[in-house]
């Protein structure tokens, strides 16, 4: 009997501890090592908390096919890929979030955004934000970027040149917060 106990906490901690390696946590928040997109699988890259005044906001992670430290490189790729954001705090309004992505868009280093292309992409936020809202923005060669918020598909936008104007806001050379974007490319 006491080898079957011994056997059994034996499995349970080799068992949790790879569920444990399995997740990737910054800030409180888990991301997941593999996602699914487009039936096929992402690898977390890296993730980094975007602050703003002493306080945390929301948390980004980015998936890609391989791991990468070249912004520029996944930036122009017409490759699969994802930006999964979790938000931490109730400050961040749907009408924030809007403008700082619009302010974003403006200072994109990479990629064109047409301004109806960036009206698809607002208007798919019509909802209140809240504390643990999700977001993906995920890449799909030959179709677009789709948008989805807590696992409902809200649009597609599509285009490249659309995609690269978009990742350049977290990962660009003018960047929304330098030390996301460090994180989300793995460097921290």
């Amino acid at each position: 009997m006491k080898k079957v106990v011994v056997l059994l906490c034996l499995f349970w901690g080799v068992n949790s501890s790879f569920s444990i390696a399995q997740k990737r946590t910054v800030a409180g928040v888990s991301f997941p090592a593999k996602v699914e997109v487009a039936e096929k699988t992402l690898i977390y890259n890296g993730a980094g908390l975007r602050e703003k005044y002493m306080i945390d906001l929301y948390v980004s992670a980015l998936y890609l096919k391989r791991p990468s430290m070249d912004a520029n490189k996944i930036i122009e790729d017409d490759a699969l890929m994802g930006i999964h954001i979790e938000l931490v705090s109730n400050k961040v309004t749907r009408d924030k979030f809007v403008e700082t992505v619009r302010e974003g868009f403006e200072k994109a280093s990479h990629g064109t955004a047409t301004s109806e292309e960036i009206k698809l992409f607002m208007d798919a936020f019509s909802a209140a934000f809240k504390k643990g809202d999700k977001i993906h923005l995920n890449y799909v060669p030959g179709r677009g970027t789709y948008v989805k918020k807590n696992g409902q598909v809200l649009t597609r936008v599509p285009g490249l040149e659309f995609k690269k104007a978009l990742f350049s806001i977290w990962l660009g050379t003018r960047p929304a917060d330098g030390t996301l974007k460090k994180g989300m490319l793995g460097k921290v």
